[in-house]
C-alpha cells in the first residue's frame, strides 16, 4: 500500500534502530554525510536557507533537534513555543532534509559522536574549533564548516515582534 505524503514525511524523524538502519546504507552507498543541530522553535527564512546550504555540502541531511526538555534547559521556562513532535515535523517536512534526529541533552556531542558525519555545521557565530564535535570530526579527518547566517531573521526576534504587536 501506498504511503500518504504526511507518513513519508514522519518517516524522516529517526531514533534507534532505524537511524541506524539508514546510517548504514547511506555509508553503503558512499554517501557524504552532513550533520547539524538547534532547537528550530519557529522555523523561518533564515533556517531554511542556512539549512539548504548545509545540504549543498553533501548528499544526505541530518538535521539534531533539542527535545521540549532541553530546550527549556537552554532558552528558559518560556521556551520551546512549539513542541517536539511539531518542530520536528515541520523541519522533516522540508525536502532537502534526510533525517530529523531528536537528542535530549544540551549538546549533540553523543549523537555526533554515533553518526560520525563526513561534515559538521553551524552557524558562522562560532568558530569551528569552538563548535561541540570538533574533536571528534578531527579524530576522522572530518570536516567543519560554518554557514552565515540571514541577517534580521531569528526566534527571538520574531518572539519579541509578537509580544510588541
Amino acid at each position: 500500500m501506498k504511503k500518504s505524503k504526511f507518513e513519508i514525511i514522519c518517516s524522516k524523524i529517526l531514533s534507534g534502530d532505524s537511524l541506524q538502519k539508514a546510517l548504514n546504507t547511506w555509508r553503503f552507498y558512499e554517501k557524504k554525510i552532513v550533520f547539524t543541530n538547534g532547537c528550530f522553535d519557529l522555523l523561518h527564512y533564515g533556517h531554511v536557507e542556512y539549512l539548504s546550504k548545509a545540504k549543498d555540502l553533501g548528499d544526505v541531511l541530518i538535521v539534531g533537534m533539542n527535545t521540549d526538555s532541553s530546550v527549556k534547559r537552554l532558552k528558559g521556562n518560556h521556551r520551546p513555543l512549539q513542541d517536539e513532535n511539531s518542530r520536528a515535523t515541520i523541519l522533516a517536512s522540508l525536502q532537502f532534509i534526510d533525517a530529523v534526529v531528536l537528542f535530549d541533552e544540551e549538546t549533540p556531542y553523543n549523537l555526533i559522536s554515533l553518526i560520525r558525519p563526513n561534515i559538521l555545521v553551524k552557524g558562522s557565530d562560532y568558530k569551528p574549533e569552538q563548535i561541540v564535535g570538533y574533536d571528534i570530526l578531527k579524530s576522522y579527518n572530518g570536516e567543519v564548516r560554518t554557514i552565515d547566517f540571514v541577517p534580521g531573521y531569528s526566534t527571538s526576534s520574531i518572539e519579541e515582534k509578537i509580544k510588541k504587536g
